[in-house]
């Protein structure tokens, strides 16, 4: 029998400057966490990839945020995550300041190992024995990769985060998601290290569905999560994100928020496909996370979760995240 599967993700932004902090934040009723689940529990997705989310070995942290959304009313019996490249030490001055084991000398840019991983809460099992993971793989050994000879691609992980294919068993139906938190275009120099990677981090989803990195995960799949880049606006170099955009493999539902919403100054975008609230008028409101399903699956409904002024949700949107929840209905027979 069909039914209606919701699909989301979010970037929650709650990291700490330190290992423990995020779990110690939570159970002491930490406001930013208790917005955080009073937002998903609303949207309710069934299966939701999480960004910002500090990891540790036993997952405790995890657990408890999980716990935290169920009190607030959305269960989530299983939980998934790894290890990210962020804070992760690569032992080299990547860099070139002549200074080791700052954060920019990480795999991904982070304080300490494990600072703003992903996650994934799922009401449905995780085949966590089958996932891919891909965030081991070198820069250099991207196809067609844009790092220069200054780069230090040799040594320096693709994934600022990193990259899974994680599949989820809904009954007898498989579904496959393909999940990343790409670095932020800028924070960089004339080299432009910081834009060239957030480009080689989004095509990387083009070159593994040609089969460049071995077997394709088999059947319908949805690409999800933080690329850090909007196809039109703020900074950053366009052509992989639009590539992805327009992937026939690929469709993209163009999540919208509901309500009237103003043009931010020098833009061009639609604004209300944005799905980050940052300073205004630089860098402004951007679209930089996405939901995107195979292009086998039907779309029911899509949206970005922003709530307007007077609405009673507006004020836990706003102490949650800079960023807001998109989600994505599918039908899966």
């Amino acid at each position: 029998m069909a039914e209606t599967l919701r699909i989301a993700t979010f970037h929650t932004e709650l990291s700490r400057k330190g290992p423990g902090l995020l779990l110690r934040d939570i159970l002491k009723g930490d406001p930013q966490a208790e917005a955080v689940a009073e937002v998903v529990a609303h949207v309710a997705p069934d299966v939701l990839i999480l960004q910002g989310v500090d990891y540790d070995h036993g997952q405790e942290t995890l657990r408890a945020l999980r716990d935290l959304i169920g009190a607030a009313g959305a269960d989530y019996p299983h939980v998934f995550a790894l290890q990210p490249n962020s804070g992760m030490a690569s032992g080299h001055d990547l860099d070139g300041d002549g200074r080791l084991g700052e954060p920019e000398d990480a795999q991904g840019y982070g304080w300490f190992a494990g600072e703003g991983g992903m996650a994934v809460l799922s009401r449905y099992p995780v085949a966590q024995a089958e996932v891919q993971d891909f965030s081991d793989m070198l820069w250099a050994d991207l196809p067609g990769q844009m790092a220069d000879d200054g780069m230090n691609a040799a040594v320096q992980r693709l994934s600022s985060v990193g990259h899974w294919v994680v599949p989820v068993n809904l009954g007898e139906t498989r579904l496959n998601l393909l999940t990343f938190h790409a670095t932020p275009p800028v924070f960089d120099g004339p080299e432009d290290r910081n834009g060239r990677r957030n480009h080689d981090e989004i095509a990387f989803w083009q070159r593994y569905l040609d089969g460049a990195f071995g077997p394709v995960a088999e059947g319908a799949f949805v690409l999800a999560g933080n690329a850090n880049l909007d196809p039109v606006d703020g900074d950053g170099r366009k052509g992989a994100i639009m590539a992805l955009l327009d992937d026939p493999r690929l469709q993209d539902p163009v999540p919208r928020r509901a309500g009237p919403v103003e043009q931010g100054e020098g833009q061009a975008g639609d604004p209300a496909l944005d799905t980050v609230a940052w300073t205004t008028p630089v860098p402004g409101h951007l679209r930089v996370s996405y939901v995107l399903p195979s292009a086998s699956l039907e779309v029911l409904a899509s949206g970005v979760f922003w709530p307007g002024e007077g609405d009673t949700l507006a004020d836990a949107a706003r102490a949650a995240s800079r960023h807001r929840v998109v989600w994505v209905d599918l039908r899966i027979e």
